[in-house]
């Protein structure tokens, strides 16, 4: 009896181990594909329901996107702060900082705070994505899975199990947001953690595959933009491309990077007085200037830009030549104030508007290749990651044909982008760390 009693003993701490060491990352990357999903559908659904009543009043957005504006600041300040903006440098902070900034800035009322503010402000029109918000989200909601661990068990090595689930939730909602699994890990480990170490590599890929699964399975194995042809032949002009692209779409995403990283030195006093002093009425001045280059843009520069983006890939959308422009200053005014809200998808419908606007230069090369290398040179510019930008953009558009060609777009617009600024999450997430 004694044998058998240590027998199962043995076997119950086995099996406690192997709960501790797999059991939890398994259901948080089940959680977290799940939440990126049900996220995903409900901010279609509020973006939607914005352009319905848009479409029937053009007017409405004047009024509505203000209001927005207005009561997402509130809501942020008073009751979710540490919620605002993509949320990629507050988990950047959490790894790099010290241990107590992970209770401040990854909680379930985070969480919540990021889903339904960012919910609130597509409702309004605002431009924002949820591929940001989702690797914020994916982190908190891993994050707080540490309550499963014994408090003897998190005294070891204190900070480190929680980093690793953090780095998991982020990297697995990046995946399931784009169903794009390479880039989850690139971008943990170019964006996030900035090195590669062998034993978090197999928490990575587990929680990416986990997460992966629940989005295949409820979604459908699809390709986000859809896949381009680009046919056998590459044009000879395509270097050309690469470098004008590349530096066109450096420039644009080094001077975005600037504007928010320098409002001081190009905002009016009077503006920076009342985005200090009176955030509320600054969001709903913001909106207003939203709702002014929507309706100006004929409803082209609302939401994510996601619809307009792969309607320039298919052919089917018609923008301007000046579509950048207003959807960067649209871009600007929905970030300045401080509502959740994420860049990827917005900095990919602008990078589709470079390639859409330089193919009058290259009237002989086909769209969707000029638009592909939009896409990575606008998106490398702004996070100043071009390997994470080019593996995002192979996956979103299936174009391995254009390894080379996007490889070299995203390191050229990079290193453009940081004769402006330095790298956007990084330089934001250093207000954590000073404020920790």
């Amino acid at each position: 009896m004694r044998i058998f009693g240590l027998v199962d003993k043995r076997t119950l701490q086995r099996v406690n181990r192997l709960w501790l060491h797999y059991g939890v990352f398994w259901l948080g990357a089940i959680a977290v594909g799940l939440v990126a999903v049900l996220y995903a559908k409900l901010i279609d659904f509020g973006y939607a329901l914005f352009l319905h009543y848009a479409a029937e009043r053009f007017w409405l957005p004047l009024l509505v996107a203000p209001a927005t504006g207005a009561v997402t600041v509130w809501l942020t300040r008073r009751f979710f702060a540490g919620s605002e903006g993509s949320g990629i440098p507050q988990v950047i902070a959490m790894l790099h900082g010290p241990n107590e900034l992970g209770p401040q800035l990854l909680t379930l009322r985070i969480l919540i705070g990021k889903i339904f503010i960012s919910f609130l402000a597509i409702l309004g029109g605002f431009t924002i994505g949820r591929e940001g918000p989702t690797i914020h989200v994916g982190a908190a909601l891993m994050f707080s899975l540490r309550r499963f661990y014994p408090q003897r068990f998190l005294a070891i090595r204190p900070g480190v199990l929680e980093r690793r689930l953090a780095l998991a939730g982020a990297a697995a909602g990046l995946s399931a947001a784009f169903n794009a699994p390479l880039a989850g890990v690139v971008f943990a480990i170019e964006e996030l953690m900035r090195s590669f170490e062998q034993r978090t590599s197999g928490v990575l890929v587990t929680a990416i595959i986990f997460a992966g699964v629940v989005s295949l399975g409820l979604q459908g194995n699809y390709v986000y933009f859809g896949t381009i042809d680009i046919g056998s032949g590459l044009p000879r002009s395509l270097s050309l491309a690469v470098v004008l692209i590349g530096v066109f779409a450096g420039v644009l995403g080094g001077c975005f990077c600037w504007l928010l990283l320098n409002t001081r030195r190009w905002m009016p006093q009077v503006l920076l007085d009342m985005r200090a002093q009176r955030p509320v009425l600054f969001g709903a001045l913001c909106g207003l200037v939203i709702a002014i280059v929507g309706v100006l843009s004929h409803r082209h520069t609302f939401g994510s830009g996601y619809a307009e983006a792969r309607g320039m890939l298919e052919g089917t959308a018609h923008v301007s030549a000046a579509y950048p422009i207003l959807k960067l200053t649209s871009m600007v005014g929905s970030y300045l104030p401080g509502a959740p809200g994420g860049l990827f998808a917005p900095s990919l419908a602008i990078g589709s508007g470079i390639g859409n606007t330089l193919h009058m230069v290259f009237s002989h090369m086909q769209l969707p290749m000029l638009i592909a290398l939009g896409m990575v040179g606008y998106l490398a510019a702004v996070t100043q990651s071009p390997i994470t930008a080019f593996v995002i953009v192979i996956e979103m558009i299936n174009g391995h044909a254009l390894v080379i060609s996007l490889m070299a777009t995203a390191l050229i617009s990079s290193r453009v982008s940081r004769f402006f600024a330095p790298p956007l999450y990084e330089a934001l997430s250093e207000r954590y760390l000073r404020e920790s």
